[in-house]
């Protein structure tokens, strides 16, 4: 009889426990069946009406760039855009007839808005113009009775206020072509852009800030009825860069002197970069609307490669810039002293090969501060047969060459520091010795780019510290950095030969050098070869200016000041520039001098 009780109890608990557990399970489906269709009555019921909720994204107004003191670089201005809605024009030859009363359209522009109307639907806006002046914007407005089909649409456009000055480094932006498409579906909206280069491109997912969206109740086949709930945009980050603006406007208007010139001006402590030009230059605004191919093609067609960051993506044999690094070499080494001399003729003899001094009479007996004074070849032809090329091309890598520096720009190039599993990785072939003469004095294989020369420069005179070039203030880093493990009285011994460069009657830029003492400034000329004058030629008389423009030498400086405390770096490079001594280094003295009167590492961004 117990059992029984016990079963029974037993029994009853899990009645009770699964009633419970059923009512619970009716209460909240009563409860989801009451919310359903009471609650959601309105959204279902339009839904029972074979309509349905849209979504439409809004973009955000894209951040601005300015430079390290807030000046514009990179803004939105307002922008009138003309719309039109396909389904409720008759004729589109017509209306394209009538739109031309009050702004132009080429006959691209009307193909481009055919295909696009192809694409959508017909009761889908499609853009037709934009960028509309005021006056064009009030006639439309004042007409639109007579232009059934158009509205006008107020936006934004990007504009660089400086244009061609700071093109390379804001860069522009574009509409998204097939290739840039993702997964985001902003990339989808008429008139989306995106950044195609330069900073725009390089922060593009910052710059772009968070869309917002609009919910809409749409019909059937998908026309908006009515707007429901909507979520604001964000504007994008502001971005803040080293650049110091009126300084990158005046080294452009230095460079522009020459037909196709580059420069860097960087801090040798930290690795900001005040200013960084290439030349010739283009006008970003002309992107930001599209550009059609003739006008592309026009620019693109201008000798020096417009469209080209030199700074970092042009590459170029260092010529006698290298020298240091062959010196600091020999010096870590032992190969070489302070005292160390040896006497130039005019020629270096190497087996049946001879190489040539650029001083055709020699400079007599030279140590090792004359040969950078002096710029000597033989010395550092010496000093490579003894040195060989895996010493110098390991010191030419710890000072920046031979690989990318990492600074936060698009397209920036290794250059190239060769060695002999390079050549024969490459050629299949082994090094040979007169390519270790060669390469010591800059030449042959080798090639840098205008910022790896600026980054080396500041590591020589800042005490042999891995600096690191960025762009963006804050951004990259600035110090402590790691030593390079070269002796300082080495590097003193250097500096003392680019001084001398600049500031004793012999150097090779004594006619380039700052007088006033606060600002004299130390340096290194270079010449690098483009076309080897043939020995018929030379009989002839024929010099390097008499070759065409595209065969002369390259024309290379670099520059550190103030002598007593290096604090700003600078290279200069002139294609074809013919010498270093009478092209680059009068262009980098008016910029070393420039940069020391505005002394920008010593202001902060107000803006």
């Amino acid at each position: 009889m117990s059992q029984d009780a016990d079963k029974y109890k037993t029994f009853s608990r899990r009645a009770v426990v699964l009633g419970g557990l059923k009512l619970g399970a009716f209460g909240a489906l009563a409860a989801r069946l009451g919310y359903l269709q009471i609650s959601e009555q309105k959204k279902f019921k339009t839904l029972s009406d074979k309509n349905r909720i849209g979504h439409r994204l809004v973009t955000a107004p894209r951040g601005i760039i300015v430079d390290r003191f807030g000046v514009p670089l990179a803004v939105n201005n307002q922008n009138f855009r003309a719309f039109l809605v396909p389904e409720q024009i008759d004729d589109l030859d017509n209306f394209f007839t009538q739109l031309r009363n009050y702004f132009p359209l080429t006959p691209f522009e009307e193909e481009e808005i055919r295909i696009e109307i192809s694409k959508q639907r017909s009761f889908t806006p499609v853009l037709v113009k934009e960028g509309l002046t005021w006056d064009q914007t009030a006639r439309i407005e004042f007409n639109l009775p007579d232009l059934p089909g158009l509205f006008i649409d107020e936006g934004e456009v990007r504009n660089y206020p400086l244009g061609q000055s700071t093109a390379h480094i804001v860069g522009y932006v574009g509409r998204v072509n097939e290739s840039e498409l993702t997964d985001d579906p902003i990339m989808t909206m008429p008139g989306f852009r995106i950044g195609k280069s330069g900073i725009e491109k390089q922060y593009d997912l910052e710059l772009r800030g968070k869309t917002g969206s609009v919910q809409t109740e749409v019909n059937a086949v998908g026309r908006e009825i009515r707007r429901l709930k909507a979520s604001s945009p964000q504007q994008g980050n502001r971005v803040t860069l080293t650049i110091d603006a009126e300084l990158q406007n005046f080294c452009q208007a230095v460079l522009s002197q020459e037909k196709s010139a580059s420069c860097v001006v960087m801090d040798a402590d930290n690795g900001e970069i005040y200013a960084m030009v290439s030349s010739p230059s283009f006008d970003p605004n002309l992107f930001t609307q599209g550009i059609s191919a003739e006008q592309y093609a026009e620019v693109d067609s201008t000798p020096g490669h417009p469209f080209i960051n030199k700074t970092i993506s042009g590459a170029y044999p260092p010529g006698s810039t290298f020298k240091m690094i062959t010196a600091l070499a020999a010096l870590e080494e032992g190969v070489i002293t302070q005292n160390t001399s040896f006497t130039c003729t005019g020629y270096h003899e190497i087996g049946r090969d001879r190489f040539h001094c650029w001083k055709r009479s020699g400079h007599g007996r030279v140590d090792l501060i004359k040969s950078l004074e002096q710029s000597c070849d033989v010395f550092y032809y010496e000093v490579a047969e003894k040195l060989g090329i895996e010493k110098i091309a390991a010191m030419a890598r710890k000072f920046g060459m031979g690989h990318k520096l990492g600074v936060d720009l698009p397209s920036e190039r290794p250059g190239l520091v060769p060695d002999k599993d390079w050549k024969r990785g490459h050629f299949g072939s082994k090094w040979q010795v007169g390519e270790t003469v060669v390469a010591a004095i800059g030449q042959g294989y080798l090639q840098t780019t205008p910022l790896q020369l600026a980054t080396m420069t500041a590591r020589l005179v800042n005490g042999g510290l891995a600096v690191k070039p960025h762009i963006r203030f804050g951004e990259g880093d600035t110090g402590p950095f790691p030593k390079l493990n070269v002796q300082k009285r080495h590097l003193d011994l250097i500096i003392r030969g680019m001084n001398a460069v600049t500031n004793k009657e012999k150097g090779t830029a004594h006619s380039s050098r700052i007088e006033k003492r606060k600002w004299a400034m130390g340096g290194k000329t270079g010449t690098a070869q483009v076309k080897r004058i043939t020995r018929a030629q030379r009989l002839a008389g024929i010099q390097n200016k008499d070759l065409p423009w595209k065969d002369r030498h390259h024309a290379l400086f670099v520059a550190y000041a103030p002598i007593n405390k290096p604090k700003y770096v600078c290279s200069v490079v002139v294609e074809h520039g013919l010498s270093g001594s009478g092209t680059a280094a009068p262009l980098a003295k008016e910029i070393m001098l420039e940069v020391q009167k505005r002394d920008p590492a010593t202001k902060k961004e107000t803006g």
